[in-house]
């Protein structure tokens, strides 16, 4: 009498943790449990489950590629001992050409945003246009609704994309701003420390 066939199966939060792999390949920005358990049709608890698995596959020192909580999201980027091949190969127009007036207005923005033009001018001391202009066009800060009253000025706050390239898992991350200072100069000072230090 012949044995049955065994069936072999492969794990299923092993399959769950492929096509998560695959959805985070495809996306151009980070992806949340909730959209990965939407794309993929399965519930959360596995997917934080199947989101471990890849952290420990795609960890520093382990592999070129790496899992990252970032944006308020997951998303791969390269290993740090893999940054300066990658960096070779690809220029980084976002970070590229930031001055010392766009680090500090993207601290600004980034702290007491949405903001309006009027407003980083006057935390910084100067006119704020094209610094904000440089910005936009980065796609590092994005328009947020008018200030009330004649004029409406536009107001401006962070993008995901100013979260991944700094490497934040939400704007929250930010060091508290009643931690900077009490004086306008000192806030400004320690802002623009702020900012470069995120890029070194």
């Amino acid at each position: 009498m012949d044995r049955p066939l065994r069936l072999i199966t492969a794990n299923p939060v092993d399959q769950l943790a492929r096509t998560i792999e695959a959805l985070l390949v495809v996306a151009s920005a980070p992806l949340s449990v909730d959209e990965l358990a939407q794309a993929a049709d399965d519930d959360t608890v596995r997917i934080e489950t199947a989101l471990g698995l890849l952290s420990d596959r795609y960890r520093e020192g382990r592999s070129g590629i790496v899992l990252e909580h970032v944006a308020g999201g997951y998303a791969f980027r390269a290993s740090r001992e893999a940054a300066d091949a990658c960096g070779r190969l690809f220029e980084r127009p976002v970070e590229r050409g930031l001055s010392q007036a766009a680090f500090e207005t993207l601290a600004v923005v980034g702290y007491l945003g949405p903001c309006s033009r009027p407003e980083i001018a006057r935390v910084r001391g100067v006119a704020a246009d094209s610094a904000v202009a440089g910005l936009l066009e980065r796609g590092l800060i994005a328009e947020a609704g008018r200030d009330d009253g004649p004029g409406g000025a536009v107001r401006y706050q962070t993008t995901p994309l100013f979260e991944r390239v700094f490497g934040l898992e939400s704007i929250a991350a930010l060091p508290r701003l009643d931690d900077l200072g009490e004086s306008t100069e000192e806030i400004r000072e320690r802002l623009h420390s702020v900012a470069v230090g995120k890029t070194a």
